[in-house]
C-alpha cells in the first residue's frame, strides 16, 4: 500500500509540474529516422531448424522506435521511422535524396559495404549522420572511414580480437586456419591473422576450402562431407580450428568431422557476434522476448545493431530534450552519450574511427560461452578499446 501511495503521489508531482505539464499539453516534438536497405534474395539456411528470414534489420529498428515511444510520450516526444527499401539493380545515392527531402537528417543504413560507401558520399548524406548496422569491413573504420558515419556492428577486427583474447586465455595457441573462397571470407582471414600476431598465437597451417558446397539433404550428403573433410583437416599439430565462411557455404559441416578432435571457432562452431539468441544475460531475456512477440522470431546481429542505433538516437532526444537533428548528432558523438543495450555497461563511440565500443559474445549454437573482452587485457581507457583498431593504430585520417 506505502509503495502504491508513494508512486501515485510521484506521477501527480511530476504531471503536476509546470515542465511537464506543458511537454504533454503542447504538441509533441517529432524525431524522424530513416532506414535504408537494399533488397536481396533471402539466405538459405543450411538447416530447416532456422527459419528463412526476409525482415532482419527492420524489425529490430522498429522495436526501437516502440522503446523511444514509450519514453516520449512522457516527455512531449514523437519518433517515426521512415523506412526505404532500394531495389536490387537500384540507386541508394537516389534512396538518399528521396529520404533527404522528407527531412531525414539521422539515418540507419542496412548496407553492405559498396552501397554503404555510395550512400554516404551522395550529396544529400553530407548534413546527415548514418549509422551502419550491417558492414562489418575494417577499411571502413580506417582507409575509407568518413565523418557522416557511425558504426553499430562490431568490426571483424573486433571480432576477431575477442575470439583470439578468449583461446589466449586457454591457452589455445596453435591455430589451423581454413578460409573460404569468397572476398568477405578473405577479409575475415586478414582479421584472424592480424589477431593472432597481437595476442602471440601461431597459424601453423592455412587451407583454402576448394570442395563443392556439400549438401547434406541429398541421402548420402553426410557420406560425402565425412569422407572429404576428414581427410581435408589432416596436417599440422594445432589446438583449434578457425573457420573464415562468411557466406555460410561449409564452415557447419567442420564440427565433429575433423581429423583431430579439435575445437571449431570462428564463423561457425564458437562464434564471436554482437548478438545471439542464447545471451541472457544483464536483461537480454527482456529483449528477447519483446522482439519475438513483435516478430515471430528470434532477434538476430542485425536486427540488434538496428535496434541500437534507433535507441542511440531516443537516448539523445531523452537527455538532451530536442528533436534537433544536429544536436542529437552532437550529444551522440559526445562524451556525455552512453547506450544501455543489454551488455552490462553503456556504450560510446569512439572518435577516432566511429565504432561503438562494445563488449563481443562469444556464443555457441546453444549456449554463451564467454563475453570479451577477457579478463586481465587492460587499457588505459577502456578494456572495450583491445577489441579492434586502437587509436594508435587508427589509419582513419578525417577526425
Amino acid at each position: 500500500m506505502r509503495v502504491a501511495t508513494l508512486l501515485t503521489v510521484a506521477v501527480v508531482f511530476l504531471l503536476g509540474s509546470p515542465a511537464w505539464g506543458a511537454d504533454l499539453a503542447a504538441d509533441p516534438m517529432v524525431v524522424r529516422i530513416g532506414y535504408l536497405t537494399r533488397a536481396e534474395e533471402p539466405r538459405i539456411p543450411q538447416t530447416f531448424l532456422e527459419p528463412v528470414s526476409e525482415d532482419e534489420g527492420v524489425q529490430g529498428a522498429r522495436l526501437a522506435i516502440a522503446d523511444n515511444n514509450t519514453t516520449g510520450r512522457f516527455l512531449g516526444q514523437r519518433f517515426e521511422l521512415v523506412e526505404a527499401t532500394v531495389p536490387e539493380d537500384g540507386r541508394v545515392e537516389d534512396a538518399v535524396r528521396d529520404l533527404a527531402g522528407q527531412g531525414i537528417r539521422l539515418l540507419v543504413a542496412d548496407l553492405k559495404e559498396d552501397a554503404l560507401l555510395a550512400a554516404a558520399a551522395a550529396p544529400e548524406a553530407g548534413g546527415m549522420l548514418i549509422f551502419n548496422t550491417r558492414a562489418p569491413d575494417d577499411d571502413l573504420r580506417n582507409e575509407r572511414c568518413r565523418a557522416n558515419l557511425l558504426h553499430l556492428t562490431p568490426s571483424r577486427r573486433m571480432q576477431a580480437d575477442a575470439l583470439a583474447q578468449y583461446l589466449a586465455s586457454r591457452k589455445w595457441m596453435n591455430w589451423l586456419l581454413v578460409v573460404g573462397r569468397t572476398p568477405q571470407d578473405a577479409a575475415y582471414a586478414d582479421a584472424i591473422r592480424a589477431a593472432a600476431k597481437r595476442y602471440r598465437a601461431r597459424i601453423v597451417e592455412e587451407k583454402r576450402w576448394a570442395f563443392e558446397d556439400a549438401n547434406r539433404r541429398v541421402d548420402t550428403g553426410h557420406v560425402t562431407v565425412q569422407s572429404e573433410i576428414l581427410t581435408f583437416t589432416q596436417g599440422a599439430e594445432h589446438d583449434v580450428l578457425v573457420v573464415a565462411d562468411e557466406a555460410d557455404g561449409f564452415g557447419e559441416y567442420l564440427l565433429y568431422q575433423t581429423w583431430l578432435p579439435r575445437p571449431v571457432v570462428g564463423t561457425h562452431g564458437l562464434v564471436p557476434t554482437a548478438w545471439s539468441r542464447v545471451h541472457e544475460q544483464w536483461g537480454a531475456t527482456q529483449i528477447h522476448s519483446r522482439f519475438e512477440r513483435q516478430a515471430g522470431r528470434w532477434m538476430r546481429p542485425r536486427d540488434y545493431t538496428a535496434w541500437m542505433a534507433v535507441r542511440a538516437v531516443g537516448e539523445a532526444a531523452t537527455r538532451t530534450r530536442s528533436a534537433d537533428p544536429e544536436a542529437l548528432a552532437a550529444f551522440v558523438r559526445g562524451p556525455d552519450f552512453a547506450l544501455p543495450a543489454f551488455k552490462g555497461q553503456g556504450l560510446t563511440f569512439r572518435d577516432w574511427d566511429g565504432q561503438l565500443r562494445q563488449p563481443v559474445l562469444l556464443a555457441g549454437p546453444r549456449v554463451l560461452v564467454s563475453v570479451s573482452p577477457q579478463p586481465g587485457y587492460l587499457h588505459q581507457f577502456s578494456e572495450l578499446d583491445t577489441l579492434g583498431d586502437d587509436r594508435p593504430e587508427s589509419r582513419c585520417r578525417i577526425r
